[in-house]
């Protein structure tokens, strides 16, 4: 698992011609290279070997219940934000093993999960992602109840952060002070600039091992111009977020609008399908399913990506705890942006906007914390 150190390390450019060299720096130490590329319409993380296997000249548009990949033709390699799927996919499992069992004339044997994947590396990991994996690795690693599967999964990670220098329509990591710079949480981070016919990455470590692969590429040291024309890059990005969320005071005003009317207002939109807790990089409910062959002579364990959409996630003896859309939506929005606090002590969202862009019906969730926020003052306001 890579560890933020304390050191400050020297930013160098690394050429756009010489990108490629990054990818074979990390190739050679034994990483197994994952990134984003486009598929079927849209941006997904996969295997990756070379530079041309990233959206080249792609970008995204999104708003409430759109998302549509154009290609701009230019030679941007990160131009786009986020698709629907986040990193969490190759961390918390959408479905794993959790142990085996066959019975032989001894007894019963038992296997535990499968082996730890190879080293890997991710590519062109976004702020807000880089926040989400924070929250959890303390979800799942923090305390004495460590999760082992996903102690495996998270180990031997290498990551390669992309600072955001265009925010998509529905983005608003600047409110939850995720993004769009990252400050944390990265091996290595790169901020793309592309102007006046000069294409670059201004890279800098964030760990000694990060620091050794760089240093690999015999990179030249950013000048004190480019390091100046990074932080303006993505300072206007923070600018021109698609979204805004007011965080001042926003767990109690959840915690206070538990019982407002607007809840069944957004229930009648809500069609409780999930497309939120799925494309969201923070949610972890899962449920567990027990298999057994006919013959009794083996089982299975397995643990699968569950929502607290569905009716039957809170199904406990006798019925569900909560059996309308009207408490299955209140539950995930105000554990997102409240209890989610007590528990783990952040918010629970980063403000990719990936469940307002991939909502069928557009619900937006800093649109509806608006509502509540602006009733609650009008309520204050006549007492």
């Amino acid at each position: 698992m890579s560890t933020q150190t304390h050191h400050t390390y020297q930013p160098r450019v690394i050429e756009r011609s010489h990108l490629q060299a990054l990818f074979d720096a990390l190739a050679r130490r034994g990483h197994r290279l994952l990134g984003p590329t486009v598929r079927n319409g849209g941006i997904v993380y996969d295997d990756i070997q070379r530079v041309e296997d990233l959206p080249l000249g792609w970008t995204d548009h999104q708003e409430g219940g759109t998302y549509r990949l154009t290609h701009t033709g230019t030679a941007a390699v990160f131009g786009y934000v986020v698709g629907q799927g986040s990193w969490k996919k190759y961390l918390h499992l959408p479905t794993a093993t959790l142990w085996e069992a066959e019975r032989s004339a001894e007894g019963f044997r038992t296997a535990p999960a499968a082996e730890p994947p190879p080293r890997r590396a991710f590519i062109g990991v976004r702020p807000c992602e880089l926040a989400a994996i924070a929250i959890q690795d303390k979800v799942f690693t923090a305390g004495p109840y460590a999760d082992p599967l996903y102690r495996r999964q998270r180990e031997n990670l290498f990551l390669v952060a992309v600072n955001c220098t265009r925010p998509g329509g529905t983005c608003f990591c600047g409110s939850m002070g995720t993004g769009p710079e990252a400050r944390s949480g990265y091996d290595i981070v790169l901020t793309e600039l592309s102007a006046n016919g000069r294409h670059v990455f201004i890279a800098e470590a964030g760990t000694v091992e990060g620091e050794a692969v760089l240093a690999e590429l015999a990179a030249p040291p950013a000048g004190e111009s480019d390091r100046q024309e990074a932080a303006r890059a993505t300072a206007d990005a923070a600018h021109h977020m698609g979204r805004q969320l007011d965080t001042d005071g926003l767990k109690a005003r959840m915690e206070k609008a538990v019982e407002h009317p607007h809840w069944a207002e957004i229930a009648a939109r809500c069609l409780t399908c999930g497309n939120c807790t799925m494309v969201c990089p923070t949610c972890f409910c899962t449920t567990v399913e027990d298999w057994t062959a006919l013959g009794g002579e083996k089982a299975q364990r397995v643990r699968k990506w569950d929502s607290c959409f569905t009716v039957d996630f809170s199904y406990i003896f006798g019925g569900s705890i909560r059996p309308s859309p009207y408490s299955r939506y209140r539950q995930w929005m105000t554990h997102k942006l409240a209890s989610w606090v007590d528990q783990f002590g952040t918010f629970g969202c980063v403000g990719c906007g990936r469940c307002i862009t991939w909502c069928p019906v557009g619900i937006d969730i800093t649109e509806e914390a608006r509502v509540f926020a602006h009733s609650l003052q009008r309520a204050e306001a006549h007492t």
